[in-house]
């Protein structure tokens, strides 16, 4: 898929939701399994065909259907900040926060993301409903695990 879905969301966001999966382009999850309600988190699209401009949350409860729909927009969780910044883009401007699926390229439109203001915030949206869901790590993802490094004998005292 040319949103790397799933990847964003194991490799990225890391939700610390027991029963989740991403289909299609969209993020599914019981952050806590015995209650009715999911959550399901997409790509928000604006008003041009293959591009988004943030992540929209919906809660669903499984018998009466949508409860609420929230929109994290990426500018205003400073996303792209970094990537914007070095390509010259300020806010108001074409493209500024956004990423778009127009290329089909090998990679994710969204390399180069910060995650972490965007993961705070659907840690809150998340606690807001559904009290008793784990709490999402909001800091840096994870690094891949650290390398040995190769241990040296200690300087000689003289």
């Amino acid at each position: 898929m040319a949103l790397f879905t799933e990847h964003l969301f194991a490799d990225h966001l890391t939700l610390p939701y027991p029963e989740a999966a991403v289909v299609g382009d969209a993020y599914y999850a019981a952050p806590v399994p015995d209650l009715p309600l999911r959550l399901r988190i997409d790509f928000a699209p604006t008003i041009y065909a293959g591009r988004y401009d943030g992540l929209r949350l919906q809660l669903v409860h499984m018998e009466q259907g949508r409860i609420d729909t929230a929109v994290l927009r990426f500018a205003d969780y400073g996303a792209f900040e970094v990537r914007d910044r070095r390509r010259g883009k300020k806010p108001g401007q074409d493209g500024y926060g956004t990423v778009t699926d127009w290329n089909h390229s090998e990679h994710a439109p969204w390399i180069g993301i910060n995650v972490t203001r965007l993961r705070a915030a659907i840690d809150q949206y998340v606690r807001l409903w559904i009290p008793g869901a784990p709490p999402v790590r909001t800091g840096p993802p994870p690094l891949a695990a650290p390398v040995p490094q190769a241990r040296t004998s200690p300087a000689r005292a003289r």
